[in-house]
């Protein structure tokens, strides 16, 4: 099992065959040992990091993400929550009422034993003391030898902690009851490329790590089951239903148990345990096993399984195939999170909401895990690409979604961030949106609009060979925005830079009127206005009063292409291209003004135009 997926990683490496943004990527590679206290949620380890500097860089200081120093009150966090308009209410409690919120931050409130921490006691390089300091979520560490370019170092670190009580993704005895859910739990290193260190404050929201092996070790005691990233490496010693059939679980007087699991070119390591977990087990015909560790009595967890695994099935055909030994769904958590080869979800919903759930944290094993871009600066590339497979899951396999269009309601969503002037740049950092609401809009619709705008301009079939060739060249490499439009590029042939500017690094929206519709010689001439800023295609259909539809494509010249026929059951007209500096278009349409029924502009409703009111005329 190791061999495979070292291979698979391996030629992952070096499958891109053009140049990227991040053309190297560093690795740390952590073997961990942690001893949990279940009575008083404070935890003790040792952590052997090997790390290796890829980068053409010398580096004399190293950083690490402390996450759990920011469940205390007056961290950054806390205050956080005490400033935003709308903050998480998760996070926070009402005082007020609903038209009137007064949001009091849960942090705040926590006592001493309540509260998160991570405590660094001792760190060496190489058996050499470092130098330290604690600075809230990150600490900075002073090496004593800088690390040369294309060289390893050994950090050795003893470590304390404290799991809070559930405040958000991590914490202890959530509301579904589960006793411990351990997400970025341990000293994590942050990640360096081509931009430099990412030392980014824990405020709740995204994630962005460094490649590496994982050889955790977990004790605690024995009547709790563990659900983690990673394969088990000990399931005879485990039981639970991880042991192998027909094997005795050896009895034991110790009041604990050492759970042992290895994760292989993963750039995290999350685990969850409880005494009541059940675990259910898949194996799947390539080998795989998908796992479902959740609380007792829990039934929609068991209807949930068939679906998940031909949503699993979906997920490989449609953009590749996932490359790890296993996944777990695991009940944990506050909403649902995505780690390495797991998700932690919450319990107790309807079917409906948990599979939903489910499908969209497992579409982030390809969507974060598998390319792992900065999400903290790209949160759109993150949730935006899950969301748009999650959606066809959703429509295609699982039935949830009726409507003849999948993403219907991020449009929606969309149109209303904008009306609602929660409309922001998405070059802006994950942290420092001015509204929850305006984030949530951004990272997840218009991430998703980007992907289906990109199927407006070039076609449907162009976009799919995107997804799969993006996957292909850049997995396990930290891509970016531009590595993914270069893609488009090639697959294409079309110029698509423009794009990635206007409607990712903007706030330009897109309006496209049949501004005038006039008798000519016994012809009909159309006049098409622009009138916001964002350029796009224009999809025409003409509609005679026999009922005949004639389709016109106009292309935008910026893109020097055309796409193919999308309505292929109309024959085409392609007209000569609009420039952008061009506010208005009049071209001629071979047939009396009398004949025609009416004009329409996108008529499936396909493109991010604000205003539909204007792109119709229908005669009188």
């Amino acid at each position: 099992m190791k061999k495979s997926i070292l291979t698979l990683c391996a030629f992952a490496w070096t499958i891109g065959i053009f140049a990227q943004d991040n053309a190297w990527q560093q690795q740390a590679d952590y073997q961990i040992d942690v001893a949990m206290n279940v009575k008083n949620f404070q935890y003790k380890g040792v952590q052997k990091l090997t790390y290796t500097n890829n980068s053409p860089d010398t580096l004399s200081t190293v950083f690490f993400h402390l996450y759990y120093n920011a469940f205390q009150p007056n961290s950054e966090m806390d205050a956080n929550l005490q400033n935003l308009p709308d903050p998480d209410s998760r996070m926070t409690i009402n005082k007020g009422t609903r038209q009137q919120p007064i949001y009091e931050s849960r942090i705040a409130k926590l006592a001493p034993d309540e509260m998160g921490y991570l405590r660094i006691k001792s760190l060496t390089q190489d058996g050499k003391n470092a130098t330290f300091s604690h600075e809230s979520t990150i600490l900075k560490v002073i090496l004593p030898t800088p690390i040369l370019p294309h060289s390893k170092t050994v950090l050795n670190l003893n470590f304390e902690g404290q799991l809070p009580v559930m405040i958000r993704r991590a914490g202890r005895n959530s509301p579904d009851g589960v006793a411990l859910s351990m997400a970025q739990w341990y000293p994590k290193m942050v990640a360096y490329d081509h931009k430099g260190w990412h030392t980014t404050e824990y405020l709740g929201r995204e994630f962005y790590g460094v490649w590496g092996n994982f050889d955790v070790k977990i004790t605690l005691d024995k009547t709790y089951l563990v659900g983690a990233s990673g394969v088990l490496q000990n399931p005879n010693e485990i039981g639970f239903g991880y042991e192998d059939k027909g094997v005795k679980v050896p009895a034991t007087k110790s009041p604990t148990k050492t759970w042992h699991f290895i994760a292989e070119r993963v750039h995290d390591f999350t685990w969850a345990a409880d005494p009541e977990y059940v675990h259910d087990k898949h194996q799947l015909a390539d080998g795989k096993t998908i796992h479902f560790i959740y609380k007792k009595y829990q039934d929609t967890w068991k209807k949930i399984q068939q679906p998940m695994l031909q949503v699993f099935a979906y997920y490989n055909q449609l953009v590749g195939k996932y490359p790890w030994p296993q996944y777990s769904f695991i009940q944990g958590g506050d909403g649902g999170m995505e780690y390495a080869m797991c998700t932690l979800m919450v319990g107790n919903e309807k079917y409906e909401r948990l599979v939903g759930t489910a499908a969209h944290e497992l579409a982030h094993a390809w969507f974060q895990h598998l390319l792992a871009t900065d999400e903290a600066a790209y949160p759109w590339m993150d949730e935006g690409f899950t969301s748009y497979i999650e959606y066809l899951a959703e429509h295609y396999v699982l039935n949830l979604n009726q409507s003849d269009d999948p993403f219907e309601d991020a449009y929606e969503g969309f149109f209303r961030m904008v009306k609602m002037g929660l409309h922001e740049p998405t070059i802006t950092h994950s942290d420092r949106f001015a509204t929850n609401r305006g984030y949530t809009a951004t990272a997840y619709y218009k991430g998703l609009l980007f992907l289906t705008q990109l199927d407006y301009i070039m076609g449907n079939e162009a976009l799919i060979k995107t997804l799969k060739r993006y996957y292909k060249e850049y997995a396990f490499k930290n891509p970016t925005p531009n590595d993914f439009v270069r893609i488009a590029e090639k697959v294409s042939g079309m110029q698509l830079q423009w794009f990635l500017n206007e409607f990712m690094e903007t706030n330009h929206t897109a309006d496209y009127a049949i501004d005038k519709v006039e008798n000519k010689n016994n012809k009909t001439e159309v006049t098409l206005k622009r009138l916001d800023r964002l350029p796009l295609p224009v999809d025409i259909w003409v509609t005679d009063k026999a009922g005949k539809v004639r389709y016109i494509y106009i292309p935008l010249r910026m893109t020097y292409a055309e796409k193919p026929n999308v309505y292929p059951a109309y024959e085409r007209t392609v007209l000569p291209a609009w420039g952008w500096g061009n506010p208005t278009y009049t071209f001629t349409l071979d047939m009396p003004l009398t004949d025609i029924k009416s004009i329409i502009i996108d008529p499936k409703n396909r493109s991010i135009d604000m205003n539909k009111d204007n792109n119709l005329y229908n005669s009188k």
